[in-house]
């Protein structure tokens, strides 16, 4: 048995040959032995792309650690591939020297040709730095459930428990949580549970018996501050972010949304909880969907609206409409691979310009975005005090990198945090009310239907300083938009100032925002313990920045902004502070490695 401080797993095969759930057990039980995780789904974008060809492979790649573990991983020291295709499109990701597992039943003369190869994989692809296991994984676990009343088809599709089994031997994880995960799974099912038990079972006796495995593994547990933890993805987060918000501001939750990739668990989640107040409708589009939220807002609710890029597109007026009415209402980008449909299952960061200024006129927007799964909760219940406290939309980013992705969340103390926000409702008598009345930080009084007395015109025509009434006046109208952008800029007021990882000065800053934040990370902390004055400002805060932002770039020779796009952030923070920033980029939908970070930013550093 040889310990490990860390390590990468990737399954792979099908969409139909549960490489997600498979992905998802192994790291749940890793997480419960006390590893840190994070993990990466990989979805095929074609709904139905033709079986065992290379556009249907699905993918879950997880890294556990006992110590900090940041990203998915580099390079997967483990490869487990049910078909060619699978092989196919993961092998130069592989690590030299690592394992990978096939599934020999799949590797036929006709799914080699589905999957782009003119002969057999094995003699085609040079395999001699890694270690191959080669199982004929579908047979066997058909022959383990021979006896069972079931038909051979279904037996096969336990093939995925199979498989984990053998890893679970590989890495030496404990059955239990999955025995009964299957049984809560399938407790209606007896001979299912059974089934999908016999098969894990007998893949891990497989594995232990099988001579080509030289060496088992232990991944000792993470040191990591006590409490209490789940594992959780970005999307789950996100919901909860919200629900916490709305009992904070003690109001009803509504959430009017059309289902889209990434963003639709969202609304998956939520329907699901009732109870808190919680009220989702299923709108017919988009635009819809955004409209039933502002009516929602309007009725005094927290309320959102969520969509990915292509969907944005379309709320875009309806948007700017919830920003002159000056309601809180609160928008979640999940972004993806654009433009238009794009990639969407890959993820992307390329929606940045488009919610700063995708609309028409002078329309500013407060703009955040989440850094990993476990913040989606915080920067969700920031997103929702930031529009009810300031009365206006605010933008909420995320990726299709963190809403599917998951690592373990230390559960808050809701008594002492996410535990408060202040609701602008009306304090004057209604004699002396005007609706579009202003605190010093321009912020607007919320009254509601039902508030006798405070009955006032809503639309979207110009308004009347104070009073919101129609006008047309030049001099007025030009005042009002420089009052909303002043309300979004005064809200630098009400967000912590910026914080750097590392000193406040040196050679070169990097700066990232959003999903990026694992690698660029653990980037900068590698070049740090190898003597480099390489420091971190990762913004959550897009609009407006922190009031200090400014300040920090003054104190550093170089900057350069890595984000997952061809440079959007760096050309706003070149417009705005004038300083010269460099980028580096990736639009290929996949997610930084820590590696092509490292010798970018060496490159910069000379």
């Amino acid at each position: 048995m040889q310990e490990l401080d860390s390590v990468v797993i990737r399954f792979s095969g099908d969409s139909g040959d549960g490489m997600q759930l498979t992905g998802t057990q192994f790291s749940n039980t890793s997480a419960l032995m006390g590893n840190d995780i994070a993990t990466f789904p990989d979805f095929p974008a074609e709904i139905r792309a033709p079986a065992g060809t290379v556009a249907g492979v699905s993918g879950f790649q997880v890294h556990i650690g006992a110590s900090e573990i940041n990203t998915p991983g580099d390079e997967p020291q483990v490869l487990v591939a049910m078909n060619p295709a699978a092989l196919k499109a993961n092998l130069q990701s592989v690590k030299k020297g690592g394992t990978i597992i096939l599934n020999m039943d799949a590797f036929t003369e006709n799914n080699a040709q589905k999957a782009g190869y003119s002969g057999d994989p094995l003699q085609i692809e040079n395999l001699d730095d890694y270690l191959v296991i080669k199982a004929h994984i579908t047979t066997q676990t058909t022959e383990a459930l021979k006896d069972l009343d079931l038909d051979n088809k279904s037996k096969a599709r336990c093939k995925n428990f199979y498989a984990l089994g053998m890893t679970y031997f590989m890495f030496n994880r404990e059955l239990e949580p999955t025995l009964k995960w299957i049984n809560d799974k399938f407790g209606k099912k007896p001979i299912l549970a059974e089934a999908n038990t016999t098969a894990l079972k007998a893949g891990r006796n497989f594995a232990e018996t099988l001579e080509a495995i030289p060496n088992t593994f232990v991944v000792p547990k993470a040191n990591i501050e006590k409490g209490t933890y789940r594992s959780i993805n970005g999307n789950t987060a996100t919901a909860w972010g919200f629900i916490q918000a709305a009992q904070a501001a003690g109001l009803d939750l509504f959430l009017g949304s059309y289902p889209i990739t990434p963003a639709s668990d969202i609304l998956h989640e939520l329907s699901k909880h009732k109870n808190f107040g919680v009220k989702t409708f299923q709108a017919e589009d988009e635009i819809a969907g955004i409209c039933t939220a502002i009516g929602a807002s309007y009725a005094g609710a927290l309320a959102l609206t969520t969509s990915s890029g292509p969907g944005i597109a379309l709320k875009g007026e309806a948007m700017g409409l919830a920003m002159i009415y000056e309601l809180p209402l609160v928008i979640v980008n999940v972004q993806r691979g654009g433009p238009s449909t794009g990639l969407p299952t890959k993820t992307e960061q390329s929606d940045l310009l488009q919610c700063m200024y995708g609309r028409n006129g002078e329309s500013p927007m407060i703009v955040v975005a989440a850094s990993r799964p476990a913040d989606c909760f915080d920067m969700a219940f920031e997103a929702s005090r930031l529009a009810l406290e300031h009365m206006t939309p605010v933008v909420l980013l995320t990726d299709g990198y963190i809403a599917n992705g998951a690592e373990p969340w230390k559960l808050p103390d809701l008594s002492k945090e996410f535990n408060k926000i202040s609701v602008k409702k009306p304090k004057k008598d209604a004699d002396n009310w005007l609706a579009y009345e202003r605190d010093e930080n321009q912020v607007r009084t919320w009254a509601i239907p039902g508030m006798e007395g405070y009955e006032h015109r809503l639309g979207g025509l110009e308004k009347a300083l104070n009073t919101g009434n129609v006008s047309y006046d030049p001099n007025n109208h030009e005042t009002m938009c420089h009052i909303r952008e002043e309300k979004v800029q005064k809200a630098s007021l009400n967000i912590p100032l910026q914080e750097l990882e590392g000193d406040e000065s040196g050679d070169l800053l990097v700066v990232s925002w959003g999903g990026t934040y694992g690698a660029t990370h653990m980037a900068v902390k590698q070049l740090r313990k190898e003597g480099h004055k390489v420091s971190l400002m990762h913004l959550k805060y897009i609009n407006p920045m922190p009031r200090n932002v400014e300040s920090i770039f003054k104190n550093f020779k170089k900057v350069i902004v890595a984000e997952l796009n061809l440079g959007q952030m760096r050309q706003i923070l070149n417009g705005k502070y004038n300083i010269g920033a460099k980028g580096y980029n990736k639009v290929q939908g996949l997610p930084f490695k820590i590696s092509e970070l490292v010798e970018a930013f060496k490159q910069e550093l000379g």
